[in-house]
């Protein structure tokens, strides 16, 4: 039977196992794939700790398996999908985790993956680098703005970066100084985090802040929230809407369709966005995967390769 990477309840890394489960059947509007690649991001670990993303409702059945991001090789369509047929090659967003041998994807949510792009690559495009795009997309910043990034040495932080490079938007990354080098190659300034923080980014943007992207929320976004006049450009991944909203800003907005992937795959393509995958694991080790993304000392990307034969 196929293997998967499940959470049995809601808790920490305690409830996580490695299971056998059957292979999934696609229902209306979905794709089934033998999965390549799987993207690891902090909203999986905060799934497992009962998390919904907005829009989400319903009680989970268990076990339930992780992740949200995927690229593989169509093996079956459902009712009603259309543009995909077996032997596909896409990348797209797991309707029911990603972790595993064979995943659904919602075609909506789902791409071609071009020749030119690898399947790991791939597998970080539908979540992190898709809110890097909405967000950027959202803020609409003319060429020359400067933009105040928090988070900025994680996958969303890495593409946001380049996204906004690609645009000719300046990009002020706040980051631990271990995340410094990775930081400037993206073409950002780094400002060290921690203490002081804010008054370290005044001193790198003397002539002040357009926009704030945060990705960290709490304290981080209330003290950048100061850092902006027009608080309608303070947006958030990291922070409920309601906190932003506080604050006089909003969460990031996804348009969560293929229009946007395939964007991103473009950037990619082209050479304006590079993922920055710097860890991959095989699906036997996705515990130690999703350590490394929850320890929040991840640089750039996570990916899980797995690469089951059809």
């Amino acid at each position: 039977m196929p293997k998967a990477y499940v959470f049995t309840r809601y808790g920490g890394p305690e409830t996580e196992a490695l299971v056998e489960l059957d292979r999934p059947r696609p229902g209306p509007g979905e794709v089934l794939v033998a999965v390549r690649a799987a993207g690891v991001n902090p909203v999986d670990f905060k799934q497992r700790t009962g998390y919904r993303r907005p829009g989400e409702s319903g009680e989970r059945t268990f076990p339930a398996v992780l992740g949200n991001e995927v690229s593989g090789v169509v093996v079956e369509t459902g009712e009603g999908v259309t543009g995909f047929a077996p032997g596909d090659e896409v990348f797209g967003t797991a309707v029911a985790g990603g972790y595993a041998e064979y995943a659904l994807l919602a075609a909506g949510i789902t791409a071609h993956r071009p020749d030119a792009l690898s399947a790991t690559d791939a597998a970080t495009l539908p979540v992190a680098a898709a809110t890097a795009y909405d967000g950027v997309h959202q803020l609409a910043l003319p060429a020359g703005a400067t933009l105040l990034l928090t988070g900025a040495g994680g996958g969303v932080g890495v593409a946001v970066a380049q996204i906004a490079r690609a645009l000719g938007i300046r990009v002020v990354g706040v980051a631990s100084e271990g995340k410094k080098d990775l930081v400037e190659s993206l073409g950002a300034v780094h400002v060290a985090s921690g203490p002081g923080w804010a008054d370290r980014v005044r001193a790198a943007a003397p002539d002040g802040i357009d926009a704030v992207y945060d990705l960290v929320g709490g304290d981080v976004l209330r003290e950048a929230a100061d850092l902006v006049t027009d608080r309608s450009r303070l947006i958030t991944a990291g922070a409920p809407a309601e906190e932003a909203e506080r604050l006089g800003g909003a969460r990031v907005l996804r348009a969560r369709d293929a229009v946007v992937l395939r964007a991103v795959a473009d950037l990619a393509v082209a050479g304006d966005l590079d993922p920055h995958v710097t860890l991959t694991f095989p699906l036997e080790r996705a515990g130690e995967a999703l350590r490394a993304v929850e320890g929040g000392h991840a640089r750039g990307k996570v990916v899980l390769e797995i690469g089951t034969a059809i």
